[in-house]
């Protein structure tokens, strides 16, 4: 584990947050020579309920790095298809095998492995720092920008001195309340409650989405149990809880007959852990000296599982166009706002989607209590398999793909010093 031994620290570039977003870019700064932090507010990155799904827009350039082999060695599944269980119908959504991609599959593995897998490969660089335990509490600003910021670390508050620092750390951001950059907030209807249930050798073999009567649940194979994700109307939780628990283990029964025989495992509250969605956007993504990207920018609705996807091609963005400038000098405001120039139009497309499935589709899902029918554009994809690659296409790759523009930079350390902690 990389360990803060000194009460100030100086680097090109310093990364608040250790998600997707935050590693990707650390990682892709430090191959290219840049000398970066990483801060990461948490002891490890062993945390449940995260996002699982690396897209094969993803995929793409973790081979472009030339790093997918030894990424796919790693627990994960692949999945080809995505079928939603909709009333008493199940239909094939989207199909993944005609991409133009070097995978034609979704990977499910946990986010704390993938984020492991960057570390990883990040300290083989000299220039690459993971600070943990280390949250960024405050910015410290010169001459109208902002030059480094103070940590709250194991060893006390730590000042750490850089030409950019990155606002990665999430939807909840520290650094961005302190940036006092402005946010739009578009709203969502619904929450997210997230379980867990043992999964058996019978049940489905890729993730289900399932959709009937008021009900709205989402599987994630996890090998030896489903990740479950219940979608409920916004600010619902405390009716629910009020309903009891055998009240709610029968709704998972009832949309998913065969958890029935394990929907007891859900022995208390303490079981099911709230996610409150949330979708909001900066109007201005950077100031001199600072750079909002991922959820810090924009958070995403958990539709479609993209919002890792949209960080981490956030970073690539970032990467391409900041390594450059930091060759020639300091980046400038110019060079930050053409990050938010390059990535603002994906992200306003894929929220929009997201507002729109959400207030369209789910909201009256929720409300309904019949039996419910696939919708004609449902039925189309049953009827022409061939439509099922615009879904792909949308889910999996997305609208303006990033790719790795930026140089691999030796010297690489020694396997020895890979695993040697550095300030």
């Amino acid at each position: 584990m990389d360990t803060p031994t000194n009460d100030s620290l100086r680097v090109r570039c310093c990364i608040a947050g250790g998600g997707p977003a935050g590693m990707m870019l650390g990682f892709l700064l430090a191959r290219a020579g840049v000398d970066v932090a990483v801060l990461e507010k948490h002891a490890d990155f062993l945390r449940d309920f995260r996002g699982d799904t690396i897209h094969p827009s993803t995929l793409e350039v973790i081979h472009e790095l030339g790093l997918l082999e030894d990424f796919l060695k790693r627990p994960h599944q692949e999945v080809r298809e995505l079928a939603g269980w909709i009333g008493d119908e199940v239909i094939t959504i989207a199909d993944f095998t005609h991409l133009p991609s070097y995978c034609q599959f979704l990977a499910f593995m946990p986010q704390w492995d993938f984020l492991n897998f960057l570390a990883d490969h990040g300290r083989r660089y000299p220039t690459f720092r993971l600070v943990m335990e280390a949250e960024v509490v405050d910015l410290l600003e010169q001459d109208g920008r902002v030059a480094g910021c103070i940590a709250a670390a194991r060893s006390g508050l730590m000042e750490i001195r850089a030409e950019l620092v990155v606002a990665a750390d999430g939807r909840h951001s520290t650094v961005r309340a302190r940036s006092g950059l402005p946010a739009d907030t578009f709203g969502a209807p619904i929450d997210v409650l997230w379980m867990r249930l043992p999964r058996v050798s019978s049940d489905p073999t890729q993730a289900f989405g399932r959709v009937d009567a008021g009900k709205i649940l989402v599987l994630i194979d996890r090998g030896d149990y489903w990740q479950c994700g219940y979608v409920i109307a916004k600010d619902a939780f405390e009716d629910i809880k009020r309903r009891g628990l055998p009240a709610f283990r029968g709704d998972i029964a009832a949309i998913a007959p065969f958890l029935g025989d394990r929907v007891g495992d859900l022995r208390s509250w303490e079981d099911i852990k709230l996610l409150t969605v949330l979708i909001d956007r900066l109007r201005q993504w950077c100031r001199p000296g600072l750079l909002c990207i991922g959820d810090a920018a924009h958070a995403m609705s958990p539709i479609g599982g993209v919002g890792i996807n949209l960080a981490i091609q956030d970073a690539v963005a970032a990467a391409n166009i900041l390594v450059p400038r930091f060759a020639a000098g300091l980046p400038t405001i110019g060079d930050l706002q053409r990050v938010q120039q390059r990535r603002e139009f994906p992200t306003r497309v894929t929220q929009r989607v997201q507002l729109f499935i959400q207030d369209r589709v789910m909201t009256r899902v929720l409300a309904g209590r019949a039996r419910l029918a696939p919708p004609w554009p449902i039925r189309l994809l049953k009827r022409f398999p061939i439509l099922r690659r615009i879904p792909a296409y949308a889910v999996g790759i997305g609208i303006r793909p990033e790719h790795v523009r930026t140089p691999d930079v030796p010297p690489v350390l020694t396997a020895e010093d890979a695993e040697a902690p550095r300030n």
